[in-house]
């Protein structure tokens, strides 16, 4: 293990970091963000709502840049930062910086350098005096958050056998969640619970089932170590419920489903499970059976409020599969689910009961079939937000179709083996449109849409949203801009331009009076905030016509 801390000396004695002592409960994760942005989505709520307002509609235009940090070695950035009492977490695969927030002055930084796996990595989580992180070879590491010294790591999943780790772990109560990658390489997926003080394995969901537990007599016989349904995103929480919301992806094969006959269950679902057990409360499976490469890997994002016309808990959820859904979080009961794609052909829409509509002939075959939305997906991990002010859900979309080629013959079933057992082809007429959608959660309807650049869209930019109380909302596009619009009507107010792709989803703090908003780019951390012009340099004061440069001893210091 090699801890590159060469920094470390000037984080303990700068003036600034002593801030790092500060212990950080669940309590205020469960605060909605304002001078701290405590978790991956800012709280629990995943609602990428802050309540700070000193940069709003009539001022955005002179936000600029405070300063750049450059992530050395890195290529694909996708981490949304934790902020903490004026420190910033940022990691890259298998390694974690800290930051100054206000000058982007490096603190310490940790290298863990035991994986072979170099990937993406979303971001960290704190609690108590602690940050959390995952490493590409699925170990879950604790630091401790002021020096950056390793404190425990405990191996979670085999690299060796097709897992891996991406995501920001999610820290509630005493618990850190985190969940596995590597649902198209044979893998059966589960979402682990460690105690945050000694690394021990509190409780295991595997989202497939194993023989004769409720839902595998949805597999027609297909064993569950294969079958995917990979945890890769961060979930969300409720915690007056204690309970844990956390979305399970595609099954495995992904494409062929010659040999998973039946709904595959959990894949494709999002999952309520009892924060203190691990036991399943409810579940809604969004895509039964299938086979495109829709899991449900967005963000579940946690609503209270009222519904048409009745106070509720919910859900809200823009899935891969092109409809928008609001669920009662108390069941899982559907009270919403409507299209926010055009290009959409598999379903004509989704049942009272909740399942899609679906229409004939929309599989894979062998000579190939073209299916919207693509393998991409209406949208994908990209975080949306909400606004409870607009009673707006924002959301990056994607207008885009494919061409889904079946094999001839099934695919191997090894563990671990990555396989699809057919093919997705890309329209060259088609490369797929961003578009930013506000959706009116009440009914589903778009209320302004605004269809964005796309310089490099390959599915490398992954832009997400950011909504707050000055009724702005920060996002970015495929040619590497940040922007802000008015979040009523979609104006666009002020854009700036990072210089590379943007994978990442904004974020807001405050330190010290002053708001800053964050971006990560492909290789660099930008911060902003609002001009501030110079201050004169004071003149001297000339008395009795004498030229304030004679050289008198006022001079001589």
């Amino acid at each position: 293990m090699k801890l590159a801390r060469s920094l470390f000396l000037l984080a303990v004695l700068s003036p600034g970091p002593a801030r790092l002592a500060a212990q950080t409960s669940a309590q205020d994760i469960a605060k909605p963000p304002a001078a701290n942005w405590l978790s991956y989505s800012g709280d629990y709520s995943g609602q990428r709502f802050s309540s700070l307002e000193q940069i709003n509609t009539h001022n955005v235009a002179n936000l600029a840049p405070k300063w750049v940090f450059h992530v050395p070695d890195s290529k694909h950035l996708e981490s949304s930062p934790i902020v903490v009492d004026g420190i910033m977490y940022v990691t890259n695969s298998n390694e974690v910086y800290a930051l100054d927030a206000t000058t982007g002055r490096a603190l310490w930084h940790f290298k863990y350098s035991l994986s072979k796996i170099s990937g993406s990595n979303r971001g960290a989580a704190v609690l108590g005096d602690r940050l959390f992180f995952v490493s590409s070879d699925a170990h879950l590491l604790a630091l401790n958050r002021k020096s950056g010294s390793l404190l425990w790591q405990v191996r979670y999943a085999d690299s060796n056998k097709g897992y891996g780790a991406t995501l920001a772990p999610l820290a509630i109560k005493d618990k850190i969640i985190v969940g596995v990658s590597g649902g198209d390489c044979g893998i059966r997926g589960y979402i682990d619970a460690y105690d945050a003080t000694s690394g021990k394995l509190a409780w295991r969901f595997w989202t497939i089932p194993g023989p004769g537990e409720p839902g595998s007599e949805t597999w027609g016989g297909q064993s569950p170590e294969y079958s995917g349904g990979a945890t890769w995103m961060t979930g969300t929480y409720d915690p007056v419920e204690d309970t844990v919301y956390w979305a399970a992806g595609n099954p495995g094969p992904n494409f062929y489903a010659g040999a998973r006959l039946g709904d595959d269950l959990y894949s494709n679902s999002l999952l309520a499970l009892d924060a203190a057990t691990g036991k399943r409360r409810w579940h809604f499976q969004f895509t039964p059976h299938d086979t495109h490469d829709w899991d449900a890997q967005e963000i579940p994002v946690v609503v209270d409020t009222t519904f048409q016309n009745s106070p509720r808990k919910l859900i809200l959820h823009a899935d891969r599969n092109g409809f928008f859904y609001v669920l009662d979080r108390n069941d899982g009961h559907m009270l919403l689910g409507k299209p926010f794609v055009k290009k959409l052909t598999w379903a004509r829409g989704v049942l009272p009961d909740g399942r899609p509509d679906k229409i004939a002939g929309m599989d894979a075959t062998p000579n190939g079939n073209l299916v919207c939305p693509g393998a991409i997906g209406a949208t994908n991990w990209f975080s949306p937000s909400f606004n409870p002010q607009t009673g707006l859900f924002y959301v990056m979309s994607v207008e885009r179709c494919d061409v889904y080629t079946s094999s001839t013959a099934p695919p191997p079933s090894k563990k671990g083996e990555c396989y699809s057992g057919t093919g997705v082809d890309q329209l060259p007429t088609d490369p797929g449109q961003f578009v930013l959608r506000a959706i009116d959660f009440q009914t589903g309807s778009i209320r302004w849409e605004k269809r964005l650049i796309n310089e490099f869209f390959s599915g490398a930019a992954m832009p997400g949203t950011l909504a707050t109380a000055g009724n702005l909302l920060f996002f970015a596009d495929d040619s590497g801009y940040l922007a802000a619009a008015d979040a009523l009507s979609g104006d666009t107010l002020w854009h700036f331009y990072t210089g590379q792709f943007i994978a990442s989803s904004p974020i807001t703090y405050s330190v010290g009076g002053k708001q800053f908003v964050e971006i990560t780019n492909a290789t660099d951390v930008f911060s902003f905030g609002l001009f501030e012009p110079s201050r004169p340099v004071p003149q001297p004061i000339v008395r009795n016509g004498s030229s304030p440069s004679s050289g008198g001893a006022a001079d001589r210091q």
